[in-house]
């Protein structure tokens, strides 16, 4: 079954800083907009930042795993290797200060991945992934 393009909505607390990260720093195309949201295309999924201003995401609670603190809740996108180092050069160049490093998690094992986690403006984690084999996605 082919995959089909996913739809979050998130809030942040700043549109103008959210068009800057997801659309210049994370590179994401905008689609429709009012005065209090924005569709963004990431990765061919449907984002859309809502307005609320005061929204604090800035106390979450986190999950260890593999040895790191996992910011609860969080969203992004599996990528390929290359897409995702890709992002990850344009993250370190934009001065993205990350939750977590990118890296390569549970090398050697099952479900051996690449990620990284990193908050927008507002306070949203973002963990962006990629698995040398796809097919390791859901396995046990």
């Amino acid at each position: 079954m082919p995959l089909t393009p996913f739809h979050i909505a998130f809030p942040v607390d700043d549109l103008d800083a959210a068009r800057l990260f997801y659309g210049t720093t994370l590179g994401c195309a905008e689609g429709r907009s009012l005065t209090q949201w924005i569709d963004f295309d990431l990765f061919g999924h449907q984002i859309v930042a809502h307005l609320k201003p005061e929204s604090s995401n800035r106390n979450r609670h986190s999950n260890p795993v593999d040895g790191h603190e996992v910011p609860i809740p969080h969203f992004g996108v599996v990528l390929s290797m290359d897409q995702w180092q890709a992002l990850a050069d344009r993250l370190r160049n934009a001065g993205i200060r990350f939750i977590i490093e990118p890296y390569i998690r549970f090398k050697g094992e099952v479900g051996e991945q690449a990620t990284m986690f990193f908050l927008d403006p507002a306070g949203n984690a973002l963990e962006f992934k990629a698995f040398a084999d796809l097919k390791q996605l859901f396995a046990k």
